[in-house]
């Protein structure tokens, strides 16, 4: 997974590398890495005002080299993928200083689309669906059920490459349009050890 981060100093610096085409969205990234045409990138977002550094999926629409005779700096413009919308109009709103408070993350979440069921703690029963964010913290799960604030859950995930699933214990605590945000729970002292290994792996694959 390639991942491209951006830092701007200022919220007109963004919007300045933003484009509204295609829709919904396109973002110039400085890289010396040579990207090919419609390769698949991550673009990790910054700037004062926005309360968490924010992952957002797309693909690269042109790469160039620098010209340094014609202060032209080496990068690549990136096409943001349709249903990362909700995040390009947040990162937006919070340029122009109108989106609502969030809570500062001390870490990012990776957008992937990972396979996993899930259970309430003590159940047996679970649901197929998939998680669309990722992190040291929590995650985003996909579900059209919606178990109330503070419910323990039990993530049975599927990594990239593994042979089998891994159990992860959460709480919810928050609704989303689209599902439930997620805190893991590490029982012990290594859990936190062995989610950044997975992250680690997650962000190694292509």
């Amino acid at each position: 997974m390639r991942i491209l981060k951006t830092r701007f100093k200022t919220r007109d610096a963004f919007l300045a590398a933003f484009q509204k085409t295609p829709a919904p969205g396109a973002i110039f990234c400085a890289t010396t890495q040579s990207l090919a045409k419609n390769e698949p990138a991550v673009v990790e977002i910054y700037f004062p005002g926005l309360p968490n550094r924010v992952l957002v999926r797309g693909s690269t629409v042109w790469w160039r080299r620098a010209l340094p005779r014609q202060r032209v700096r080496a990068g690549c413009l990136v096409a943001f993928d349709d249903d990362e919308k909700d995040k390009v109009r947040f990162v937006l709103e919070s340029a122009d200083g109108g989106a609502e408070p969030r809570v500062r993350r001390r870490h990012a979440r990776l957008p992937v689309r990972l396979p996993v069921r899930w259970s309430t703690a003590g159940s047996r029963v679970t649901a197929p669906t998939h998680i669309e964010e990722i992190g040291i913290g929590g995650a985003l799960l996909v579900t059209e059920q919606r178990p109330p604030i503070g419910t323990e859950i039990v993530l049975d995930l599927l990594l990239p490459g593994a042979a089998r699933t891994s159990a992860l214990a959460a709480r919810v605590t928050y609704v989303a349009p689209t599902g439930v945000g997620l805190r893991f729970l590490y029982r012990d002292g290594g859990g936190s050890r062995r989610m950044r290994e997975m992250i680690r792996r997650i962000r190694s694959n292509p």
